[in-house]
């Protein structure tokens, strides 16, 4: 298509531009970050989920769980959930192993993403305690409802101010 050519390009001439700004003037530079961030938009990555009630069943519904459409990031995910939440695109992430857990942090501590299965314990009461605004998990993190009930309940102990969400 011709706007993916476009966009390739582009990034193309950003990142010769950058390089070439690296290479004639290191000293000046220091550790100014000159890199990009290219995010395209694609369809939600929630897979679409219709049922008519009358044919809802208990395995259905917990056959289930997962929502998210199989071929879709961490950091889809994460960005995701900065649209959702209209943070600005333009804030630094990094990703850090919390407890054996994967753990994503954007804007320092404004959002916090976790995205593995069946998180521990010790890695959510963890998480809690570095009292982040805003933070997010997979469904998929919990091994059964108990574990997702048991999670709100440790942020609501420890971090009472954070907006927690599932997907």
């Amino acid at each position: 298509r011709q706007t993916d050519r476009q966009t390739d390009r582009q990034t193309d001439r950003q990142t010769d531009s950058s390089a070439s700004l690296q290479s004639s003037q290191p000293s000046s530079l220091g550790d100014l970050d000159v890199g990009f961030r290219v995010l395209k938009l694609a369809d939600s990555s929630m897979s679409d989920v219709f049922y008519d009630p009358s044919q809802l069943s208990r395995d259905l519904i917990s056959a289930s769980k997962d929502s998210i459409k199989p071929d879709r990031s961490d950091l889809d995910l994460l960005f995701s959930c900065v649209l959702d939440w209209g943070l600005p695109l333009s804030k630094p992430y990094r990703t850090e192993t919390i407890e054996g857990a994967t753990v994503h942090f954007y804007d320092d501590k404004a959002l916090l993403a976790c995205f593995d299965k069946d998180l521990s314990e010790e890695a959510t009461i963890a998480l809690a305690n570095l009292h982040p605004l805003r933070a997010v998990f997979r469904d998929s993190c919990f091994k059964d409802g108990q574990a997702k009930v048991n999670l709100m309940a440790i942020f609501k102990q420890f971090s009472p101010d954070t907006k927690v969400r599932t997907l």
